[in-house]
């Protein structure tokens, strides 16, 4: 028996790194994963190979209309949303002083205004249950800083924030809402920054105490503990999965 049986999940930008290991793992412990990415056959092709009835859906959390209509689907088929995993995001790093604008704007609309709005459409089905679990994923980058992740670090943070005050908000209606923050992950998005600065990695390895880069699987497994019922007692709270690089 999974911890999560019966449990209907919603995890955004789950088509790769860590959203899909974030998937992976909620569907081994018994739950019906809808997988929603901003590319539509990456969450076709990862809810496929879940199982337990999961589906894909493109879904752009920067427009509150998609992800209505995402609610909406999710609600019509199965009747009800117990998780959600506010995954979904972008960076760009570089120093602040030469940043554009343009990019400002995509770092909070993903990051910042795609948790707001999946946020408040979950939650209104979840109040009406009287029952739910939100883990937002947000960054060490919004808690400690990060050098060259000036407007991520201040998204990131916002996640933080925004998830103790939805915790307050919410803790009458029996959902609980915390915050998982990674440290430097071996991901797709990672790979990419890594490519334009070669000597990033070896740095960061050699600064996290444990040697190495989080794996997609180590965010996972806190997701699920989160989104477990040995977690209901916990609400507004922040753990980083790093390695050891943080720890205040």
């Amino acid at each position: 028996m999974g911890k999560l049986n019966s449990k209907i999940a919603v995890v955004t930008g789950a088509g790769s790194g860590i959203g899909r290991a974030i998937a992976e793992q909620l569907a081994a412990e018994g739950a019906t994963v809808v997988v929603s990415d901003i590319n539509a056959e990456s969450a076709k092709e990862t809810a496929a190979a879940l199982g337990n009835n999961s589906v894909g859906l493109r879904v752009d959390v920067t427009s509150r209309e998609s992800v209505d209509e995402m609610v909406e689907a999710v609600t019509g088929e199965f009747g009800r949303i117990d998780i959600l995993v506010n995954n979904a995001g972008w960076d760009k790093v570089e120093p602040f002083l030469g940043s554009k604008i343009s990019d400002w704007d995509r770092v909070i609309a993903i990051n910042l205004y795609g948790t707001l709005h999946c946020s408040q459409a979950v939650l209104k089905v979840m109040a009406d249950q009287g029952s739910g679990s939100v883990i937002n994923i947000g960054s060490d980058a919004g808690r400690v800083g990060s050098s060259g992740e000036a407007v991520y670090s201040a998204a990131k943070g916002g996640v933080v924030a925004l998830s103790k005050t939805l915790a307050r908000e919410m803790a009458r209606s029996n959902v609980n809402v915390n915050c998982v923050c990674p440290g430097p992950a071996d991901t797709p998005l990672f790979a990419g920054i890594s490519d334009e600065n070669p000597k990033l990695r070896q740095a960061l390895e050699r600064a996290i105490p444990m040697r190495r880069l989080a794996q997609p699987s180590d965010l996972a497994a806190a997701v699920v503990f989160f989104a477990s019922d040995e977690a209901s007692y916990i609400t507004g709270q922040t753990l980083s999965v790093s390695g050891g690089l943080t720890m205040s």
